[in-house]
Formats: structure tokens, sequence, C-alpha cells
């Protein structure tokens, strides 16, 4: 089996020692390809570095998370712009808006996630999303769009009127280790058989959400994308399908998403 990976956070400092073995483990799991998250100007040229060090299998995508909105001025969509035509930069994002955290202001959360679907409307690049706590004010902003290009809604871990409001925009849906946890992703572990196979993909969000249930579990608790296989056999079980079909479906959905080769 052939595994994308479509979202990990490999210029966290957590694998600044070791990024080579860790895609090493990756490549021996069959992770073939692993698209690095890019979650602010500086992060998002970090992430197109370790693609052009490692052009055989890691992509990067450009963009500024939520998080960081606060941060933004009149540079920063012109920068996102030179950097989303990079050739492996595949996406426009992390980005959307968390009204878990509250790390920005709504108001600059809503203005620069709307200027960030706008350039990848201009480009017609897809769309790596966030959504935390804030799916009424997320689905409006991305209905101002008439013509929205590809996009997923990264990291999925709401209840079903959330997931079918972003089922009916067109979204896929990012599916991580959250449904290995038998507390707090059991919702989840049900709700996997609502997503069309045609709209599901896997990720790991390295170093973050490590599966509960994974044996041994990894030193200091660290995700990485060599944990994927294990997410995908989880989504598997939930959707009562043999796990070579499932591995199937969301690598030919993630080629096709990002246009990978």
């Amino acid at each position: 089996m052939q595994l994308v990976d479509i979202g990990a956070n490999l210029t966290h400092p957590a694998f600044h020692a070791d990024l080579d073995a860790v895609l090493a483990r990756a490549r021996k799991a069959g992770v073939g390809s692993i698209v690095v998250t890019g979650t602010s100007v500086p992060e998002s040229t970090r992430a197109l570095k370790v693609s052009n060090d490692r052009p055989e299998a890691v992509y990067a995508t450009a963009g500024v998370h939520p998080h960081h909105a606060r941060e933004c001025d009149e540079t920063t969509i012109p920068a996102l712009r030179v950097l989303a035509q990079q050739p492996r930069v595949v996406a426009i994002g992390e980005c959307g808006l968390d009204f878990n955290r509250n790390y920005s202001p709504h108001p600059d959360q809503e203005k620069w996630f709307a200027a960030q679907v706008e350039l990848a409307c201009e480009l017609r690049k897809p769309l790596f999303l966030h959504s935390r706590d804030a799916k009424e004010k997320f689905v409006e902003v991305l209905k101002q769009f008439k013509s929205l290009p590809p996009a997923v809604a990264h990291c999925f871990t709401g209840e079903k009127a959330e997931l079918h409001s972003y089922l009916d925009l067109g979204l896929y849906i990012g599916i991580t280790g959250w449904i290995c946890d038998e507390r707090r992703g059991a919702q989840l572990f049900e709700l996997v058989r609502d997503i069309p196979a045609d709209r599901l993909m896997l990720e790991t969000d390295s170093p973050y959400l490590t599966p509960r249930d994974l044996r041994p579990q990894p030193k200091a608790r660290r995700n990485e994308p060599a944990h994927l296989p294990h997410i995908l056999r989880t989504v598997a079980r939930a959707l009562g399908k043999p796990a070579e079909q499932v591995a199937a479906d969301t690598t030919r959905n993630a080629r096709t998403f990002f246009g990978l080769p």
C-alpha cells in the first residue's frame, strides 16, 4: 500500500534532530508522499525548503494559520502568492478560523482567512482548511466565494451537522489519529461512514495527535508519518472495508486533489 499523509508539521522543532530518519521510517511504512503544512510565511518558506531538499516524496503548503492572523500585514498575501507559485507548493493553507484558542482576534482571523481563500481562487490552488469551534462563520466565509477550488477540512473532529455542512460545500475531509481515541474519537468512528469514499483523505498532523491506542507509545508521544498505516487500519475498521481498499481510495483522492504524480 502506498499512502499519502496530507498534513504533517515537519518543520516543528520536534523533528529538527532526526527528520531524515523520520522520512525513512515513513517510506518503510508505505507512506509514499507527505504534504508539509505551512502555518505562517516563515514556516511556509521552511516547508518549501524541506520539500525542495527531498523532492522524491515531500510537498508543501503555503498559508497562515488562524493562530497567526494577528501577525499578518500588507506583505502577507504577496509573500504567499510568490510561495504558492513554486512547483512543490500544492495548496494554500493551513488557513481558517479557530475560536477555541483565540490566539488572534476574530476579526483578524476572518479577514486573513477570506484573503487566503481569495488567493486560492485567483491561483486555482487547493485549500488546506482549519476550523475549530467556528463552523458557522467558517461556512459563511467560504460561501462568499462562488467558485471555490478543491478544499479539504483538515483534521476533522466535529459533529454530524458540521460534517454535512462541509460536504454540502464540496469539501474533502481529512481524518487524523483522533479517530483512534476510544474516548474523544468515538463519535468520529461512527461518523466517518458518512464521508463519501471519493472525499476522504488521511493525515497524521505530526507531531500532534498521536493515536492513543498505538503500542508502544512513541518517545515523548511524538506523532510521525510512519504512524499513518495505524490510522488507516482504524478508519478501515470503522468503514467495514479492507484496509487495502481504503488505502487505494484515499491515496487516489490525495493525488488528484493536490496534483501529485
